[in-house]
């Protein structure tokens, strides 16, 4: 029976040794943290629930693709609720909407900020929704091992079709002017990948996910996600070793022979490194077997870091939802200093989740959960407490000033996370928290590739390589590697 070696288990760890167990192989998972999950763990504090990382639920056909793929479905494992509105966009004191989850609404309210608008969206979402489509059917599932995998006259012919030359901004300017439909529309980008000037068109797929196959959420909280994967994959037999550290591949010519952790030498007969790739390719691997140099490394274009705040609220927090997004400073500015100038923002946009509005699971009766997102670049320096600090009362201020709402004495239990805390428990590349941005030239094969150059049983697999960032396309990103070691190994 092979033995395969799975670095990591967030979610395309979790999901390719699953699709390997399914068909056989004896799989390890070896994971640097106490906990399987990755970026998307969980920890408990003062009888809260807080997910430590992803918290949108878009594109829900790809988890429940996953699980029938092993007899299952989502609902075997959680309860998976439509958030209704998806998100509260707030623009300033007094100045915000709820999108609704109904689609006459939207249109609706659309028509209510710029007239003529709701016929526009209509035309901007079937174009958007031919992009997701296409996008699912004939590219994220391309292995990405050869231009050949798109020479297809279906795909060749797609291409010309999905806008991947025009800008998302030049597309949603053509057709909207009203600034705050501008920004509902863009914000995708600014939070998951590039500025909108330099996003291909192509990426108004995710408007698609967004607007029209709506935002979820698993009740008890987003592990549920990663506690459904380790149950599939124990099923199967995969063996979960946490707190494990991979710290380098061991090879024989050609061929990877093992991972060496601090507990000892594990033989694979092959290798999937779902871990950080610039980590694994620069710093487990020689130079001569790694797959791109250092000068390649340090001229990707990297989507934003994060800073995190998890926090407890000893009362039910007035005028918020589930998602709240706060566009109530420049949204240009705040893009300029996260890819341009590489500086600490002045004036933030900030995301504030609620999860606790939908589950009450997640926070004690009578309190609030509140996670609180500023993305921030990937290029700064002085990440302290007391920096921190500054950015938690800068929010705080604003959250008063905005909403009336002053939390300052009401806080019971808080948390930060930033760049070094990136950096230390996922050897995230330069602290990124969401990968690659997704410009022209790092889009579908000018991502770093799945499988290495120089070790022939050795992949790749996670937000720096195919599809690319965000729960699903990880989860699929997972996928693929597994199911080429079991048609070519």
């Amino acid at each position: 029976m092979q033995r395969i070696g799975v670095i990591g288990s967030g979610f395309a760890g979790l999901a390719a040794a699953a699709v390997l167990a399914k068909a056989g192989r004896e799989v390890h998972v070896y994971e640097k943290n106490e906990m399987p999950g990755g970026r998307a763990r969980v920890f408990h504090a003062a009888g809260f629930t807080f997910d430590m990382g992803p918290s949108w639920y878009w594109m829900p056909e790809v988890f429940e693709d996953f699980y029938q793929y092993f007899g299952h479905t989502t609902a075997d494992f959680y309860d998976l609720t439509r958030l209704d509105p998806s998100y509260k966009v707030v623009f300033g004191p007094g100045d915000e909407v709820d999108l609704p989850a109904d689609y006459d609404q939207l249109r609706t309210l659309f028509e209510s900020i710029e007239k003529g608008s709701a016929a526009k969206l209509d035309q901007f979402l079937e174009e958007a929704e031919y992009k997701y489509k296409t996008g699912m059917q004939e590219f994220v599932w391309k292995p990405g091992e050869s231009w050949f995998e798109f020479m297809e006259w279906k795909v060749v012919s797609a291409l010309f079709k999905l806008d991947m030359l025009s800008s998302l901004s030049n597309q949603v300017r053509k057709k909207f002017s009203n600034p705050k439909l501008i920004k509902i529309l863009e914000f995708p980008v600014l939070f998951l990948g590039a500025t909108p000037q330099k996003t291909p068109a192509l990426y108004s797929l995710m408007n698609y996910a967004d607007l029209k196959l709506g935002t979820w959420y698993p009740m008890g909280g987003m592990y549920k996600i990663i506690d459904a994967f380790v149950k599939i994959g124990r099923e199967l037999g995969v063996q979960f070793h946490t707190n494990e550290e991979v710290i380098s591949i061991h090879y024989n010519g050609n061929k990877a022979t093992g991972v060496e952790t601090r507990s000892g030498t594990h033989q694979c007969d092959a290798i999937i490194a779902a871990a950080d790739y610039h980590h694994v390719d620069r710093h487990l691997l020689p130079d001569h077997l790694s797959n791109y140099s250092d000068k390649y490394w340090n001229s990707r274009v990297l989507a934003p870091s994060s800073l995190l705040f998890y926090l407890g609220i000893d009362f039910k927090v007035p005028g918020i939802k589930h998602h709240n997004l706060f566009f109530d400073e420049d949204f240009g500015a705040h893009a300029e200093e996260i890819y341009t100038s590489h500086a600490w923002p002045k004036k933030p946009l900030f995301y504030l989740c609620a999860p606790s509005v939908t589950d009450a699971t997640v926070a004690p009766p009578g309190k609030e959960n509140l996670f609180v997102l500023i993305p921030i670049s990937t290029k700064l320096s002085g990440d302290d407490e007391t920096v921190r600090e500054q950015y938690l009362q800068i929010v705080l201020n604003r959250l008063k000033a905005v909403k009336g709402i002053d939390l300052n004495k009401h806080i019971v239990y808080k948390r930060s996370y930033g760049i070094s805390d990136f950096k230390s428990d996922y050897h995230a590349f330069q602290g990124n928290a969401y990968g690659l941005a997704n410009t022209l030239s790092q889009t579908a094969l000018l991502k770093p590739t799945m499988k290495s150059k120089k070790l022939n049983n050795l992949y790749f697999a996670g937000q720096l390589t195919l599809p690319g960032p965000g729960m699903p396309p990880s989860i699929i990103s997972g996928r693929l590697p597994a199911h080429s070691i079991i048609k070519n190994l």
